[in-house]
């Protein structure tokens, strides 16, 4: 990633034009950053946005001593959400999600990758992504959609796991691809929800239909998804905390962008994060996300996120930066598009309340975004002086 000093930057129609010095010409509209740092805007390729009710009472459960497992195997975690999500007021759960959407502009987020993964049904889950693709079509952001219905097994199939993969495979992957409501497929492959056979299966379906693949892998145990990601040539696995060797050694060979979630490790409350340093030594493009979801990461905020990476994975803060938007785009096969600011590119850019790079894992849990652009548009704005 390429720092420039003291330059300008002409946008047209969207687009970045020129980044140089002395650019400045009579006909256009000036924008004075006042001095201050300007960053591509953030791509956070990890979400999971569509769901009805926090839990704010398994958090306290696990401060308490319970594990994510516990909770889960007690009837908590995501099979809480499914039953919230599918009871939900159509109505509202819109306006919940819309303003879900709204607040990563303030956190200088311009780009996400959105899953559904609360609703496995086929109905709940068609329409997870028809709500997320209804609120895109006039909202800032820009909103790709990844189908995650194999995020667990729902109640009504906890005994009968062939049945609804069978359901996955020939219903609700076919539906929709034919309504064209998703971008990519992601399975939660791990020890007590999906094995790397029945992940294999439903991801390799997901690929001969044409969605892009995506993992969530190695989060608690490396049971082999970050190999199987690598042998499917998904995009991107996911979490990544307890990958071995052999599986980063597999990444690197077919190039799969591993997707490190450092704000879930610290919202569980575990000591170990994924091997973020080994990962980019070895000439991985680590790119980084929030995991934003109700359940083990309730953030919206990639500057956090970036603090993390820094404190964490070990980063540098340009590397946590560069993970944050350009490795991040990578990992959605969008980084012609956004992800950094060069000539051709969507003008997507935030400009901070300070003027150094490294401002933004320091400050933190300030509001350090002053404005947020997306295609050259002004879409948030601090309200310091309000």
């Amino acid at each position: 990633m390429v720092v420039h000093h003291d330059v300008e930057m002409i946008v047209e129609d969207g687009a970045v034009k020129e980044i140089g010095k002395d650019l400045g010409s009579p006909e256009f509209e000036k924008v004075d950053a006042g001095g201050k740092l300007v960053t591509p805007g953030f791509v956070d390729p990890h979400t999971h946005p569509v769901f009805n009710e926090t839990r704010e009472l398994e958090y306290e459960m696990r401060v308490m001593g319970k594990s994510y497992m516990e909770i889960a195997e007690a009837g908590g975690g995501i099979r809480s959400s499914v039953r919230s999500l599918r009871s939900a007021n159509p109505v509202e759960l819109k306006m919940k999600v819309k303003k879900r959407l709204d607040r990563f502009l303030h956190y200088g987020t311009t780009t996400i990758e959105a899953k559904s993964g609360y609703g496995l049904s086929k109905e709940s889950e068609l329409n997870s992504l028809r709500l997320l693709k209804e609120i895109a079509q006039d909202h800032p952001l820009d909103i790709k959609t990844t189908f995650l219905g194999a995020h667990e097994y729902p109640d009504e199939y906890r005994d009968n796991h062939e049945k609804y993969i069978d359901i996955l495979i020939n219903e609700m992957i076919p539906q929709v691809v034919r309504e064209g409501l998703a971008d990519y497929c992601d399975v939660f492959c791990e020890e007590g929800v999906f094995s790397v056979d029945e992940s294999r299966r439903i991801l390799e379906v997901a690929k001969f239909l044409g969605l892009g693949l995506r993992l969530h892998a190695e989060e608690f145990k490396p049971i082999g998804g970050a190999q199987l990601a690598a042998k499917l040539g998904a995009l991107s696995a996911d979490h990544l905390v307890a990958i071995n060797d052999d599986g980063i050694l597999a990444l690197k060979e077919e190039n799969v962008v591993p997707v490190l979630l450092p704000a879930t490790t610290f919202f569980l409350g575990s000591d170990k994060y994924a091997p973020g340093r080994k990962m980019w030594d070895v000439g991985l493009q680590v790119a980084v996300a929030t995991d934003f979801n109700p359940g083990s990461s309730m953030t919206q905020s990639m500057p956090f996120v970036i603090t993390l990476a820094c404190l964490k994975l070990k980063l540098t803060p340009l590397e946590a930066l560069q993970a944050s938007t350009i490795n991040a785009a990578k990992s959605l096969r969008i980084e012609e598009i956004v992800g950094s600011l060069e000539s051709g590119k969507q003008a997507d850019f935030i400009i901070w309340k300070f003027n150094r790079y490294q401002g933004i894992p320091y400050f933190l849990a300030f509001q350090s975004v002053q404005q947020v652009w997306k295609k050259g548009v002004k879409v948030w704005e601090s309200c310091d002086n309000c």
